[in-house]
């Protein structure tokens, strides 16, 4: 299974500075995988350890931050011989055992030498409750669900992704029926490893909306792991009501949807329970768009979206005959499944995201982002309608701002907006400038 990440694992293990790396992000994104399959193909050999499934890493970190102990006891676990140069060293499920994530630091300062891999789900490194954080004695790299690139690949169709990549856009838009019929696909399945791989052997909806579920369940039950009653209760207020927050047309959040006469103050720490367990994406509202655009952003409005668009669409309980055969029935969940898709792309490619609206009109650009010193006002839309007041004024009025636009026609660049097809959102962020 091709991941994006792959290459971000080579350049650590080539870096001449590299410390111990920590991957983060929710459960059941691939971290598991992606460690075991780097280690096989780039090291002689592997010693992985799990610190939920294995009861003595408890007593190993307990006793001190002693490196040498520390290996010994990694090879005691694990059966395996550790070489600084040619074994990977994974600690899995970190956050499991105390003061495993504040050994990393150690091993930083006294043992630079050895290949070390840890993970966690956010849920539980960002948390739970550790002595304290080897801030500055890690490299991090942020795990995501695959997005619709490595989803194509996933479903032996390199071919697509060679021709988007180059980009041969006029090429592309001879397939585009084909690369339509997979982004439908991906809109109903979406990129949970798990789950992408159930569809590719066996072809089975049910069995891809069973997996979805069954993610859900456990994050649930991860919540009420994590939490006390009262807050577990208002964070599932807050996850159950993103799908019709997300079917409004004016998607910013309102507290009243996840419950009725509900204020700021009661859903404040839910949602930011949600995000810094990675299961959802904030984009706040600027009342400016200037950069930097942190800078006017409007801490009283924004939008929420869901880690992964499959996941969302099972929330909504949308059929897979409306995603997969008649997507241009479903009303206003039309918007926000492609808004959702967008916004997963986008955040997967290390872009932070904004939105501008003016509540006393209709006006909205429905995604800002920033790169590079420039501003990119970012349209989103389901069909192939390219009326956009809002993002053509606001180019019209700033000569050195050009828009994005994503949309279900082919590739066109006009003076101001360059329009791409949304099967192409993931590999058109380079073509931006």
């Amino acid at each position: 299974m091709y991941r994006k990440a792959y290459k971000d694992l080579l350049d650590w293990k080539n870096s001449k500075t590299k410390k111990p790396l920590l991957l983060l992000g929710a459960r059941q994104v691939g971290k598991t995988w992606l460690m075991k399959q780097f280690g096989k193909n780039e090291y002689r050999n592997v010693a992985y350890i799990n610190c939920d499934s294995e009861p003595m890493t408890k007593e190993l970190f307990s006793t001190d931050y002693d490196i040498n102990r520390l290996l010994i006891g990694f090879q005691a676990l694990t059966g395996e011989s550790i070489d600084k140069d040619n074994t990977l060293i994974i600690i899995d499920e970190i956050q499991e055992t105390t003061r495993g994530l504040h050994s990393l630091k150690y091993f930083c300062e006294n043992a630079a030498e050895y290949h070390i891999i840890a993970a966690g789900s956010l849920l539980g490194v960002t948390l739970a409750q550790q002595e304290s954080f080897p801030v500055g004695k890690v490299d991090m790299l942020k795990i995501y669900p695959m997005d619709f690139e490595e989803f194509l690949y996933a479903v032996n169709q390199k071919t697509l992704c060679d021709i988007l990549s180059k980009p041969d856009y006029a090429l592309a838009e001879t397939f585009s029926t084909k690369l339509n019929k997979y982004l439908q696909q991906y809109y109903y399945i979406g990129g949970m490893p798990e789950v992408v791989k159930s569809f590719i052997e066996n072809e089975d909806l049910k069995k891809v909306h069973d997996i979805q579920l069954s993610i859900l369940n456990a994050y649930r039950n991860d919540i009420s792991k994590h939490t006390s009653k009262n807050e577990s209760v208002r964070i599932g207020q807050v996850l159950a009501s993103m799908p019709s927050q997300l079917a409004k047309e004016n998607k910013k959040f309102i507290y009243g949807v996840a419950k009725k006469g509900a204020r700021a103050a009661d859903f404040e720490l839910a949602i930011q329970w949600l995000i810094d367990a990675g299961l959802i994406y904030k984009v706040p509202r600027v009342n400016k768009i200037a950069i930097p655009l942190k800078y006017y952003e409007d801490i009283s409005a924004f939008k929420l979206f869901f880690l992964d668009i499959g996941l969302l669409c099972c929330m909504a309980d949308i059929p897979a005959s409306s995603l997969l055969i008649d997507f241009n029935n479903l009303s206003e969940f039309k918007g926000m499944v492609t808004e959702q898709y967008v916004a997963q792309q986008l955040i997967s490619s290390s872009l932070t995201l904004f939105y501008w609206a003016n509540d006393r009109t209709p006006a909205e650009i429905d995604f800002i982002a920033q790169s590079e010193g420039a501003i990119f006002p970012i349209e989103v839309k389901a069909s192939t309608n390219v009326r956009g007041k809002s993002i053509s004024k606001f180019t019209e009025e700033n000569q050195n701002v050009h828009g994005i636009r994503y949309y279900l026609l082919g590739y066109k660049k006009q003076d101001r907006i360059t329009n791409f097809p949304l099967y192409a959102v993931t590999f058109s962020t380079k073509q931006w400038f």
